[in-house]
């Protein structure tokens, strides 16, 4: 009996490392692999209660856990959609075949890293096949509340490589200085203006004209009136005036030079706390700001020299997709090259209770298990998941010296059962020879 059970522990003795040098095998052939999680073979020894005075050997057996939840190095490469998470949160991907079968209900596995690049469908897709997944944005950049305990609402990220976009004008700044000198009595009365361009909502070039004329003191007066006449007109709407403004200016010691009143006599109203007015445009409205009262980096009258010294607006010409960039919130923006940046969708990060119990499945993707538990996806850089890095990767986290220290040992361990099989042989052999 006590021969026969050491016999059979070292038979358990070979299985059992036999094992490890598998989980050793595979660490070490996936050292390279981006986003590879190592496996780890532990022992555990079987006891047998033999009779009293006696020992019967149980052997051992083994256990295989792939370690998810260890993270790798994260290194940096050249292409914006190598993605790579900070943290512990993963990414949903889901696979080639399945978005190509057309089917209603998309598996959704999860990753923590992939360099993803656009086919020729516009997928945002790995080398192995795996598509990444997002929140579509709604047409004005927001993203809907989608649920957040189950795939529903996530999407194969699709890019349109071919499509334009214009971003209209919707706010203007405008900062002028105007002559002091214009006002003053016997003054020319000479008109200034200034052209400021603009987009519609079809990105085509469109302009507004500001143009300020002086109002003159009455003959016989000897103060200036520091008023002016604001009239705003449009290219897209010609010979009309969108708005009419009289401006007075102030001529203090502490506040000589800006705005001091606004009076709308037609168009938008002047608005003292936003220190704007809005006018309508044959596209719409924009929002013209001039400063808020006593403001000096709006609208000024100072000294004799008329001169633009703020002009700016939001909105862009037609432009052309150029690249595609995914933040470290998720979003995935496209740029195009006339400047302007739009939000297609968000990635969000799946949080697992037990990643550990998730079940592996090829090309580093993970699925939802019951030893898991049920997942939850997260804003990245919002709970307690992380951050999405851009233009990086995340290594293996296979320790090439430690697993061929592990190497030696299972070799060794492997060598010493088997001298332990091969002594059990000799004694069972010497038993056969008493008959003898």
């Amino acid at each position: 009996m006590t021969i026969s059970s050491s016999l059979n522990a070292a038979v358990m003795g070979l299985s059992a490392n036999a094992n490890k040098l598998a989980s050793i095998s595979d660490n070490i052939a996936n050292s390279s692999t981006y986003g590879y999680k190592r496996v780890e073979t532990d022992f555990y020894s079987m006891v047998n209660a033999g009779a009293s005075g006696s020992y019967s050997a149980g052997g051992v057996r083994t256990t295989t856990q792939r370690l998810i939840d260890e993270t790798g190095a994260l290194i940096g490469t050249s292409n914006s959609t190598d993605i790579a998470v900070d943290g512990r949160g993963m990414v949903p991907v889901t696979s080639e075949s399945a978005v190509k079968s057309g089917s209603a209900s998309l598996p959704m596995l999860l990753t923590t890293t992939g360099s993803y690049r656009m086919d020729a469908a516009g997928y945002l897709k790995s080398e192995a096949g795996l598509i990444l997944m997002g929140w579509p944005a709604a047409a004005d950049g927001t993203i809907p509340n989608y649920p957040r305990d189950t795939s529903d609402g996530l999407e194969p990220i699709k890019i349109n490589t071919n499509q334009f976009v214009g971003e209209p004008t919707t706010k203007m700044n405008i900062g002028v200085n105007l002559p002091a000198t214009a006002t003053k009595p016997g003054a020319a009365g000479v008109p200034e203006s200034i052209t400021v361009e603009y987009f519609d909502n079809l990105g085509t070039s469109e302009k507004i004209n500001a143009t300020f004329t002086p109002t003159i003191p009455a003959v016989g007066a000897t103060v200036p009136s520091n008023e002016w006449t604001m009239q705003i007109t449009d290219t897209a709407s010609p010979g009309a005036i969108l708005g009419e403004y009289v401006i007075t200016f102030n001529d203090t010691r502490t506040l000589g030079g800006t705005v001091a009143a606004v009076t709308t006599t037609s168009g938008g109203a002047y608005n003292p706390l936003t220190g704007s007015m809005q006018v309508n445009v044959a596209s719409g409205p924009i929002d013209i700001a001039i400063g808020l009262p006593g403001d000096p980096n709006g609208l000024t009258q100072l000294s004799n020299t008329f001169a633009p010294v703020t002009i700016s607006k939001d909105g862009a010409a037609t432009g052309n997709l150029v690249e595609v960039e995914i933040d470290p919130n998720g979003f995935v923006h496209a740029l195009f090259d006339n400047g302007t940046a739009r939000t297609l969708y968000q990635v969000p990060l799946a949080d697992i209770p037990n990643p550990n119990g998730l079940m592996a499945l090829d090309n580093q993707t993970f699925q939802v298990s019951h030893d898991s538990g049920s997942f939850f996806l997260w804003n990245a850089g919002n709970g307690p998941t992380g951050d999405i890095v851009g233009f990086a990767r995340e290594e293996s986290t296979t320790d090439v010296a430690n697993e061929l220290t592990d190497l030696i040992q299972t070799q060794r361990a492997y060598s010493s059962n088997a001298k332990v099989i091969q002594t059990v042989d000799e004694m069972l052999q010497e038993t056969t020879n008493i008959k003898r």
